[in-house]
């Protein structure tokens, strides 16, 4: 119940977290604004670790936390240049449906396949994935536009999958955290350089990416602690439905219309979570 628990919360948080990223995506742009979501979010981190001393993690928790955080950029990216180069329709969907179905199939593979309830849980929960994050419609013209969405997809999952070997390395929830971001951290800011866009942040702008960054880190910290209670693809599947979350803030705050097919996905999420729970 703490597992399924810690996912929910994992899942508002994040949900939360891109719905402030996307405010400072608009503002930035967004390569600079996940950027600097990261690295105050590292900084938070490390504020945490002077408070909170843990114990140094194994050489194989390092590792793992930093392939994870790695794979979670490089998914962050394509995602973005998936969304930059007219597939928004696709690129949601298709990469919140193969994040999430990624570790189901490594979690059956190494941790057995679950009760049937619990299947049946997880076929609702990657339907309401894809009904939330799919919107007003979903269009295919080519089955090349599939490519990169997939990819960020896995590199989402790969996340997923690597931090919650990690996690089952150590202890040390902190030093997870402050890995991972620190190398996905490096990834994206060689990115920027590379793309030679402003590091400038307006005034303006400075508020929303500072929560961007605290949400981003309190979904990061919930997934870590369902994965540590629980079966790794229960807390990601509960976790990669934050989709619902930023649909909801975005209707309830800017106005924006839920169609009758994200109701239907957030009304799916809800029958899963209670099928976990059994």
């Amino acid at each position: 119940m703490l597992s399924i628990f810690f996912g929910l919360l994992s899942a508002i948080t994040w949900g939360a977290g891109d719905f402030a990223g996307g405010l400072a995506s608009r503002k930035l742009g967004a390569y600079r604004a996940v950027l600097y979501a990261d690295f105050f979010g590292l900084l938070l981190i490390g504020i945490a670790l002077g408070v909170y001393r843990e114990a140094i993690p194994s050489t194989m928790a390092f590792v793992y936390a930093a392939i994870g955080g790695v794979l979670g950029s490089v998914g962050l990216l394509l995602l973005y240049y998936s969304l930059a180069n007219g597939q928004m329709s696709i690129a949601a969907p298709v990469s919140a449906l193969s994040a999430g179905l990624l570790p189901v199939i490594v979690g059956a593979i190494t941790e057995g396949i679950p009760h049937w309830v619990q299947l049946l849980g997880f076929g609702l929960a990657l339907l309401a994935i894809w009904l939330i994050s799919s919107g007003q419609g979903f269009h295919v013209e080519r089955l090349a536009d599939l490519r990169l969405p997939i990819l960020a997809g896995l590199g989402f999952g790969s996340y997923f999958i690597f931090i919650h070997y990690a996690t089952q390395e150590t202890n040390s929830v902190l030093w997870t955290m402050v890995i991972s971001r620190l190398a996905g951290t490096v990834l994206l800011l060689v990115v920027v350089l590379a793309r030679r866009d402003s590091l400038s942040v307006p005034r303006d702008a400075w508020t929303v990416v500072f929560f961007n960054a605290a949400l981003d880190v309190g979904g990061n910290f919930f997934y870590i602690l369902a994965s540590r209670l629980g079966r790794l693809d229960v807390a990601a599947v509960l976790s990669s439905l934050y989709p619902g979350s930023t649909v909801l803030l975005a209707w309830l705050l800017l106005k924006e219309r839920i169609s009758l097919q994200q109701w239907i996905g957030i009304g799916a999420a809800l029958i899963a979570i209670v099928l976990f729970t059994l």
